[in-house]
């Protein structure tokens, strides 16, 4: 990761978001992958998961700070899950939003992983159209 920025509470951002991204397409691709047997969809998914990786992550460690995140305790709504389409959506959204996030950030430390980013929410945005239309 190159930056001229010595913020760490950017690099905290990063790293919460780069966790949250990838963790919500590890979701939805082991749901396609285990639940529907979705091949495809499962694949996609995996991509865009390679996809969100950044050069020097275990600079991001150090800037983690879980002991003093506001927000770390779930909501009700967090934790209401009615089934899997609304275990997916759920997590097509945290994922959608993650990545929304990175690449405002990235603006600021490397425009070019911007557009990675950018590329990531819109293949989510037309995965889960497809995804979600499918499942009953």
């Amino acid at each position: 990761m190159t930056s001229n920025l010595s913020e760490p509470k950017l690099f905290r951002l990063v790293d919460a978001n780069l966790n949250r991204l990838k963790e919500g397409i590890r979701v939805i691709e082991d749901i396609n992958r285990y639940l529907y047997d979705n091949q495809a969809v499962a694949s996609t998914l995996k991509e865009l998961r390679h996809l969100a990786t950044i050069d020097n992550y275990l600079e991001l460690l150090p800037h983690r700070d879980i002991q003093n995140d506001v927000l770390k305790r779930s909501t009700k709504t967090e934790m209401a899950r009615e089934d899997e389409k609304s275990l997916l959506l759920a997590n097509y959204k945290r994922a959608q939003e993650a990545s929304r996030v990175l690449e405002e950030s990235f603006k600021l430390i490397d425009p070019n992983k911007a557009e990675d980013f950018k590329t990531i929410r819109y293949r989510l945005y037309a995965l889960e159209q497809e995804n979600l239309s499918e499942i009953d």
